[in-house]
């Protein structure tokens, strides 16, 4: 698991690759977390392009991150986001349709 990320135009851009399961999520959110809080962005972005696998802790990542990224008045938005984990989110009910933007 690899996670990149960078700020531009206001907007902070996560790239995950690989997996989001538990052991992963946990450095990510830390991650997450500390960048939000350090840019301050008004919209943050999770390329999910390279992920291959997610269970139910990337939708609780997500879910804590909308909930840091609003704390401080950014948007958050999924993008690039494959057919079978849109099914994981889905199954959720936490997500609305207009999260997601493919690229």
């Amino acid at each position: 698991m690899n996670v990149k990320h960078f700020m531009e135009d206001k907007t902070l851009v996560f790239e995950i690759t690989e997996e989001l399961d538990h052991h992963s999520c946990e450095k990510i959110r830390k991650r997450a977390d500390y960048e939000i809080q350090r840019f301050m962005p008004r919209k943050v972005i999770f390329d999910f392009e390279r992920v291959l696998f997610m269970d139910s802790a990337g939708i609780g990542l997500i879910i804590g991150r909308y909930k840091t990224a609003s704390s401080y008045g950014a948007k958050l938005e999924m993008i690039n986001v494959k057919e079978k984990i849109k099914r994981v989110f889905n199954m959720s009910r936490n997500t609305k349709n207009n999260t997601y933007n493919n690229r």
